[in-house]
């Protein structure tokens, strides 16, 4: 049996935009393993958790990102979300997404994340070339359409009745 190709990562920045006139610039993690062939993660930097706050409780002046639905991967180093590869693809070129994320073209050269959950909403805007490139990166290490044949069924199983 052939070794698991490398996982994927690329960091990226992205504005998180917090209303017309205020945004943030933060930088993104990307990250594909051929091991979970049909998910991509993103993983923004604690400190833009929702409701941050410094040590002794107070709250930073910071914009928010909701948390991720958890992953069952254990502690992650920031806000994590994990949806489906071919949202991604897909949104890139027409507006895609039911539930928690939604992905779509925004003008010039741009691509609009948006993550929803009971905590609020956060708008990312990304270059619509770095979502490229990790996505053909993705597909080097899994090609579109072979993600099931890199699918472990029964660890998926495990992790579900676990």
């Amino acid at each position: 049996m052939s070794a698991a190709p490398a996982p994927v990562e690329q960091t990226t920045h992205a504005r998180l935009i917090v209303s017309t006139h205020r945004s943030a610039l933060l930088r993104v993690t990307l990250r594909y393993r051929a091991e979970d062939p049909l998910a991509v993660r993103m993983v923004f930097p604690t400190e833009y958790a929702l409701d941050p706050a410094d040590p002794d409780g107070t709250p930073l002046d910071l914009p928010a990102l909701p948390a991720g639905p958890p992953t069952g991967d254990g502690p992650a180093e920031g806000v994590e979300w994990v949806f489906a590869r071919q949202l991604l693809a897909s949104g890139i070129d027409l507006p895609s997404g039911e539930g928690d994320v939604h992905v779509r073209p925004a003008l010039g050269a741009r691509t609009v994340v948006e993550l929803r959950s009971p905590e609020g909403v956060a708008l990312l805007q990304f270059d619509r070339v770095e979502l490229r490139r990790f996505l053909w990166h993705s597909y080097l290490a899994v090609p579109e359409g072979r993600e099931l044949s890199h699918l472990d069924c029964d660890r998926a199983l495990a992790e579900l009745l676990a």
